[in-house]
């Protein structure tokens, strides 16, 4: 697949700026703080829906004005399409396809695919359970946008059971009349039911992934560090995952709400669920946020990036873009030599630097290279 142009109108500090992307690779090269990122970021809003910086779209809309939109025009082997995101400051965004509005944003995922590595990732190692969830969560909607839409199930069914059990939390005590108590109680188990039914879709699917991607990043892993060291990647889920059959899934996760009641009660939250997911990460054996040094962290990230972009083009059957938002300065040059090896020109690129030291001649000759200012592109002329 191919990005041909970007159009960006009141997105972040870009005011109407378009693109035309003539190079399979494009190095968008500026100071901090011009909008090289929010180049990258409007392109992964296509792709994902999603933003790794910010969760609320009010922060993506330039100041002062009520509406941002980015559209784009992507070739892939099915034909040529017009992709438009708008993201207003006090309501909902929407989206277009071909210049026709789609009531269901799931079904304008996977249109677009892209893998996203930034200097942020290099939290996916040292940080807590949540950004490798995330992290889980995207790769998801790319190798199945329905998952958007049973993500957003399960997190809509864990708001209104924690409301719930906050609003009664010193409510279900012997104390109450019984009338009272078996009307909670019931409630109570309609949202049990409903947890475990959006809960294991959520599982299902997490480690139907982690089985696909994790062989192929203990490869480039291998590859990487010339067989030195063995990463291995574990789905840890909160429910106990024995068998990936729905009927046991679902029964484990009503076992376990059982086993946590009390304490579910006296937290007043859902302790129980997806949502508490982690992902181990092991070097050697080793936890890897615990193992050697940075390098060898950034390693691990590197592999799982890469492991990323070749299982999307496994399953969607092209390869998607990537963008590379300020990692080369984080890698030491034979990470960046692997990195940037890799890549050639298999995929579509768009990298974010400081300047130009990092890439040798015949990289910059092959690249299509723009200047950033103030969110502004200035061709290299």
């Amino acid at each position: 697949m191919y990005l041909k142009t970007l159009n960006l109108r009141q997105f972040r500090n870009y005011q109407d700026q378009k693109v035309e992307f003539t190079a399979a690779k494009t190095i968008l090269v500026g100071n901090n703080a011009q909008g090289k990122s929010n180049l990258l970021e409007a392109v992964e809003l296509l792709a994902t829906l999603r933003s790794h910086r910010m969760t609320r779209d009010r922060d993506l809309v330039q100041e002062g004005e009520a509406i941002a939109q980015i559209n784009a025009t992507l070739e892939r082997q099915t034909g040529v399409s017009d992709l438009t995101l708008t993201l207003r400051r006090n309501g909902r965004r929407s989206v277009a396809l071909n210049g026709e509005s789609i009531r269901r944003q799931m079904d304008f995922l996977g249109v677009l695919n892209a893998v996203q590595f930034s200097s942020l990732d290099l939290e996916l190692v040292r940080g807590g359970p949540e950004g490798r969830r995330n992290w889980l969560d995207t790769l998801l909607i790319q190798l199945e946008p329905v998952y958007a839409h049973i993500l957003q199930q399960y997190n809509h069914v864990l708001r209104q059971r924690n409301a719930f059990l906050k609003k009664n939390q010193d409510g279900l005590n012997p104390s109450y009349p019984l009338t009272a108590l078996d009307t909670q109680h019931t409630e109570l188990a309609v949202w049990d039911a409903q947890l475990a039914t959006t809960g294991t879709r959520v599982i299902r699917r997490r480690d139907r992934a982690i089985q696909r991607l994790a062989p192929i990043a203990t490869a480039w892993h291998a590859s990487i560090s010339g067989s030195t060291e063995i990463l291995q990647i574990k789905y840890l889920p909160n429910i106990p995952l024995e068998d990936n059959h729905p009927e046991e899934v679902q029964q484990a996760f009503l076992a376990k709400i059982q086993q946590r009641a009390v304490a579910e009660m006296h937290q007043g939250t859902t302790l129980v669920g997806p949502h508490r997911d982690e992902i181990e990460l092991t070097i050697n054996q080793t936890p890897a946020r615990q193992y050697g040094s940075q390098g060898q962290q950034r390693t691990l990230v590197l592999a799982l990036k890469l492991a990323e972009l070749q299982l999307i083009e496994e399953v969607v059957k092209e390869p998607p873009l990537l963008l590379l938002d300020d990692v080369l300065a984080e890698l030491d040059l034979s990470r960046q030599n692997q990195l940037l090896d890799a890549i050639q020109d298999r995929f579509q690129t768009l990298i974010t630097t400081t300047h130009l030291g990092s890439f040798d001649s015949q990289w910059l000759k092959s690249s299509q290279i723009l200047f950033v200012k103030a969110g502004e592109l200035i061709p290299n002329y």
